[in-house]
């Protein structure tokens, strides 16, 4: 007999001993199929309540489960994922770091299926790595510079073209951004000043592509101030993987929450946006620890 066949079984045998009690009396049917009163009655008042189908097992709810997820918890982690749109590690990191929350990862994750947004949206699709993944230990050794492309539109609603100038350091993620309205020479001599003045180290090394932008001239310039300029091998992207990856990163995380009006907004948004990155976005490569922080750890 399976275990159907035994459910069925029990509720036929539940529905004979109320039938008996309604021909004869409560007490005779108890003592005649040997149920206890309280038993008897608590089959009664489900089947008065939701007919046959009361009288089949359920599975018991634990109404105040202890280890259940306070609501206030809840609302930080979905706050968290729509001002920020995080992922669940980065959340939980997050949550540890600036609320001294204690909580899973799988926690979160559950709670965000739960509500509906377990999905990043525009997520890039992910790709096959090719080449070997390495990490220099001294903050400034390698700086990774490239360019993103930007096409928004204008408190008129007219499109326009932007471009921003993008650093990130290869030991610890601290990065430098600016927009331009020009791609040129020009606009990327004028970024590495700002990229020199900005970090908290010395210089040794840029790596770009072999962009229009950083030829001769940006080439020259960078080598006249004390600082290696090397370009990748050409059709090999993967090669200054961190700087690709963070663009992704601003995508995900900036730009499309981001209502543009005019420059002056953009680049003061754009400059909030990078202090939060370096100073209190938790990164996944580095253990959740802040650019900065990891900067102090290695400095030590």
């Amino acid at each position: 007999m399976n275990k159907k066949d035994r459910e069925e079984l029990d509720v036929r045998f539940k529905i004979v001993v109320l039938d008996f009690a309604d021909a004869f009396s409560v007490t005779k049917s108890c003592r005649e199929f040997n149920v206890a009163r309280s038993t008897f009655y608590r089959w009664k008042q489900k089947y008065d309540k939701e007919g046959r189908f009361g009288l089949y097992r359920k599975k018991p709810i634990a109404y105040n489960h202890p280890c259940k997820t306070d609501h206030e918890i809840i609302d930080k982690i979905l706050e968290i994922r729509q001002e920020y749109q995080m992922g669940a590690l980065r959340i939980k990191y997050y949550l540890e770091r600036y609320h001294g929350v204690q909580i899973s990862e799988s926690t979160i994750s559950r709670t965000l299926k739960t509500y509906g947004v377990n999905k990043l949206p525009k997520t890039a699709p992910k790709r096959a790595i090719h080449s070997k993944r390495y990490a220099k230990k001294v903050p400034g050794h390698h700086i990774q510079v490239d360019v993103k492309f930007l096409w928004l539109k204008n408190s008129a609603g007219k499109a326009v073209k932007r471009f921003q100038y993008t650093a990130i350091d290869d030991a610890t993620r601290i990065r430098a951004l600016q927009i331009f309205p020009k791609h040129d020479q020009n606009s990327a001599i004028k970024f590495i000043e700002y990229v020199v003045e900005k970090f908290p180290f010395r210089i040794h090394t840029i790596r770009t592509d072999r962009g229009h932008e950083f030829q001769a001239r940006f080439h020259w310039y960078v080598e006249d101030i004390g600082i290696q300029h090397v370009y990748i091998k050409p059709r090999t992207p993967q090669l200054n993987g961190k700087v690709e990856r963070s663009h992704r990163t601003d995508q995900m995380e900036f730009y499309q929450l981001l209502t543009y009006t005019d420059d002056v907004d953009l680049n003061t948004k754009l400059q909030a946006w990078e202090n939060f990155y370096n100073y209190d976005r938790p990164h996944l490569a580095l253990d959740g620890k802040t650019p900065y922080e990891m900067m102090k750890s290695l400095l030590k």
